[in-house]
């Protein structure tokens, strides 16, 4: 009796303890919401996927979702009206002007160095890209989102390198894009 109580034990025991130890928490809607708000690097923000795809050379890249197939809108029409495409789900393809070298929590799409481009940030602050994706190939699909921003958040990500375009008033606006899957090529 003693040894087929044990068993049992060690039947259960033994799955429950694999689980509890592989569980990884899943991000929460107020984690999401601070991501939107700031993107609260960590000082050690290297984290262990985005280093390891950072490493290897000539790479194609998927984080988030697979991509579907949405309807694909070129830059160039999207940064000229963005309007048209607000709420939308949408594929835009493009150069990886500049990235989030903290944590790889956004990148921006862009035709050159000077104009403004699309900042794109992951659904439910749920992957990352590789910290250094600034040159990479993109496409990426998601929602678009035309968006006015407080003047400290548009001075924090230009302190990290973006370009933030300014109305005619004066204010800080940028056409975003949530995206629900990326895919980087070099």
């Amino acid at each position: 009796m003693h040894m087929l109580r044990t068993a049992l034990v060690m039947l259960v025991a033994a799955p429950l303890v694999a689980l509890a130890a592989d569980k990884t928490p899943a991000p929460t809607k107020a984690k999401a919401e601070a991501a939107a708000s700031d993107c609260h690097h960590p000082a050690d923000a290297k984290t262990p996927e985005a280093a390891k795809a950072a490493s290897s050379g000539g790479w194609t890249l998927t984080r988030g979702e697979a991509l579907k197939g949405e309807p694909t809108v070129k830059l160039a029409e999207l940064l000229a009206k963005p309007q048209a495409h607000d709420g939308k789900v949408v594929r835009v393809e493009g150069q990886v002007r500049k990235a989030c070298e903290k944590k790889g929590c956004w990148l921006e799409l862009a035709s050159d160095a000077k104009s403004p481009g699309v900042r794109v940030t992951f659904k439910d602050y749920g992957f990352f890209v590789p910290l250094d994706s600034a040159g990479s190939q993109a496409r990426v699909e998601g929602v678009v989102k035309v968006a006015e921003l407080s003047d400290a958040h548009a001075k924090h990500y230009e302190a990290e390198g973006a370009i933030v375009p300014r109305g005619t008033d004066g204010k800080p606006r940028e056409v975003q894009l949530v995206a629900s899957g990326v895919e980087l090529r070099r």
